[in-house]
């Protein structure tokens, strides 16, 4: 199983959760969420792949949301627009994802990741 880890180096919770896949032996690849987002197409599978609702994949804490107003905007969007907004800012991106191409966590909780990446 080979898994890809979108991650911003200096967001703590991607730092734990890097520790946490070192610390279990799990290997994994890592991109930078900023420098290397997904693609449109890919954050689509991500979306179908991780059950979750896309405004799941917002960082909802970050500046970027914040200033370009999303909170109330995203009531009216389309998944269509999320989805070119999503690729088109990684720093818009709930970060960690972690995925293996079949499954996607969102965010870091070690109960979810022991369950979903042993």
């Amino acid at each position: 199983m080979s898994l890809t880890l979108y991650q911003y180096p200096k967001c703590g919770t991607c730092r734990k959760a890097k520790k946490y896949l070192e610390s279990k032996g799990i290997h994994f690849e890592t991109k930078h969420i900023v420098e290397e987002p997904p693609a449109r197409e890919e954050l689509e599978m991500m979306v179908r792949q991780s059950g979750l609702d896309i405004k799941k994949f917002f960082n909802t804490s970050g500046r970027r949301y914040r200033e370009l107003q999303l909170k109330d905007r995203l009531k009216e969007m389309r998944e269509e627009e999320m989805l070119d907004l999503l690729s088109s800012d990684g720093m818009l991106l709930k970060r960690p994802i972690l995925t293996d191409g079949k499954q996607v966590t969102v965010g870091f909780k070690e109960e979810t990741y022991q369950q979903v990446w042993g």
